[in-house]
């Protein structure tokens, strides 16, 4: 580091942990609601699944978005993330046959500094289920 600016290795650092925070802002979120934590970082097929968590019949994967506003997340689910993400549920799901017959569900959860966190169900579909 050069003393002003911080460099690409500590700029990194600080996002890994304000995503790290927000993961487990969301879960308590979500846990609140009655969803009951089955996965957390889950890496498949090239893509990672922040959140999985069940309520009853049903078996969200959730993306988690932190900002220090929550409707910059919400524009930070692009195409290309929505891909490599529906590609991790899909081998999730081909990879734990016991929750054959459920409904699956992509969700996000946005954290914003100050700011309650924003839980939106059916946030974006998961292509090719």
């Amino acid at each position: 580091m050069n003393g002003v600016l911080p460099d690409h290795a500590d700029r990194r650092r600080a996002a890994y942990r304000r995503g790290h925070r927000a993961e487990w802002i969301a879960l308590a979120a979500l846990m609140l609601k009655g969803y009951r934590p089955i996965g957390r970082r889950v890496s498949f097929a090239g893509g990672e699944i922040d959140l999985i968590v069940q309520r009853w019949n049903t078996i969200a994967f959730v993306e988690v978005k932190a900002r220090s506003r929550r409707d910059d997340a919400r524009e930070a689910i692009d195409a290309a993330k929505r891909r490599r993400f529906s590609r991790a549920v899909r081998a999730w799901i081909g990879r734990n046959t016991w929750c054959a017959g459920m409904t699956f569900r992509a969700d996000a959860v946005f954290v914003g500094t100050r700011e309650w966190p924003a839980h939106i169900a059916d946030a974006f579909t998961i292509e090719g289920l």
